[in-house]
């Protein structure tokens, strides 16, 4: 049944999804960006939606060219994950201590640790010597170093930076508790790189839109940096190290995460298996139909064969673990996750927070108006979307949420 080639495109456009089944806004949007002249490929998951300047759901392939728009503005956004040696058996039928312990472990929303955190202490204190399930890791002074080499724009935020890593933000980030199939416990968490990936990429978008040979695009959002210029050599470099920081912030977060799960359970030894970890909004060079290319994924994990990744539902439903297949068709790709079905204002028109009530029972959540907009009807049908993509991904468990932490 997929894919199916997407009409009225000059680079090949393979979806995952049928047109009837997309927004036409969305559509334009695709054809928009195939119509690029470095623009080799486009595939489109079944999480498909509206996004700015390039679609969410879409992997690009370019020939020595990168879109901004098409990696998105929270660069380095993605899941991250761990099975613990808890059982579903263990934990109380009143989740609302455990949710709270992680709230005042992580910040949620604009809010950011007071002093940045220790993370040598912290994954000792975490771990200690049982550190086959850590995350963090080594390389925080190389790391820093190089945000001096960082755009001057955005120089002043270092301190900021440093009091954010760790930190979950807001919008469809979140952090759960979540029970498998076996009864097993796990922890996953979605965040990306903060304010800081944000200014960086909004930085080099303008950069972009003023480029001359950007001028006559269908769209101005989606302005591309072309290789061998030093616009593009500053893009990736600061690209680069903001996918790192997005991963290194999901790292201490499951960390804190982990700690804070151990310490509600003192009686218990609490173990972690080795984390699961993957990016959805990035750029990465890999080589499609026999030629090198800057492959962007916004909104897209890369599902090569043996690959593991994570695609999430919404905070009511189910997550997956996968493990991809490799299809060359999609540029070893699949979806991030169920992919919104109505903008975040229309589903506040829509619903009331006793929908949300409704929507959310047995999960351990916020239930308030300031979460509305993340209903679990705003979303497309998670299983409709695995199924959409079962020549992409097998799916290797499948993770119940009971607790759900929002900022």
């Amino acid at each position: 049944m997929f894919p199916v080639e997407l009409r009225g495109t000059r680079a090949q456009t393979l979806m995952w999804a049928h047109e009837h089944e997309v927004e036409p806004a969305a559509l334009q949007q695709l054809r928009n960006i195939a119509q690029l002249e470095w623009v080799h490929g486009v595939r489109v998951m079944p999480d498909v939606h509206l996004g700015k300047g390039a679609t969410v759901g879409s992997v690009i392939a370019m020939r020595d060219a990168v879109a901004p728009a098409a990696v998105g503005v929270d660069i380095g956004c993605g899941m991250e994950s761990v099975r613990t040696s808890l059982k579903a058996s263990d934990l109380p039928d009143d989740l609302g201590s455990l949710r709270s312990r992680i709230e005042a472990a992580v910040p949620m929303g604009f809010a950011a640790h007071s002093d940045p955190v220790d993370v040598t202490r912290l994954e000792a204190r975490t771990f200690g010597q049982h550190r086959a399930g850590t995350t963090l890791r080594a390389g925080w002074k190389r790391f820093w170093d190089a945000f001096a080499d960082l755009d001057p724009a955005v120089q002043a935020r270092e301190s900021k930076a440093h009091k954010q890593m760790g930190s979950l933000g807001g919008g469809n980030h979140f952090g759960e508790v979540c029970i498998d199939t076996s009864h097993q416990v796990w922890i996953l968490l979605h965040s990306g790189s903060r304010n800081i990936g944000k200014e960086l990429a909004e930085r080099h978008m303008s950069v972009a839109r003023a480029l001359p040979h950007n001028q006559q695009l269908p769209d101005r959002d989606l302005a591309v940096f072309l290789s061998g210029t030093p616009e593009m050599d500053a893009y990736r470099r600061d690209l680069t190290w903001a996918q790192e920081y997005a991963a290194r912030n999901r790292a201490v977060m499951l960390a804190l995460i982990c700690q804070a799960v151990r310490d509600e359970f003192p009686t218990l030894p609490v173990h972690f298996d080795k984390p699961i970890s993957c990016h959805h909004n990035y750029v990465a060079e890999e080589t499609i139909d026999g030629v090198p290319m800057l492959v962007t994924r916004k909104g897209a994990v890369r599902a090569g064969w043996g690959d593991l990744a994570l695609i999430p539902g919404s905070m009511g439903t189910r997550s997956y673990v996968v493990r991809g297949k490799g299809n060359p068709l999609s540029f070893n790709s699949a979806s991030h996750g169920a992919g919104r079905r109505m903008s975040r204002n229309a589903a506040k028109r829509q619903f009331t927070v006793a929908d949300l009530v409704a929507q959310t029972e047995g999960v351990e959540s916020r239930k308030d108006a300031g979460v509305l907009d993340e209903i679990p009807s705003a979303y497309k049908d998670i299983d409709q979307v695995i199924a959409a993509q079962q020549d992409l991904v097998d799916v290797v468990a499948t993770l119940r949420q009971v607790l759900c932490v929002k900022g």
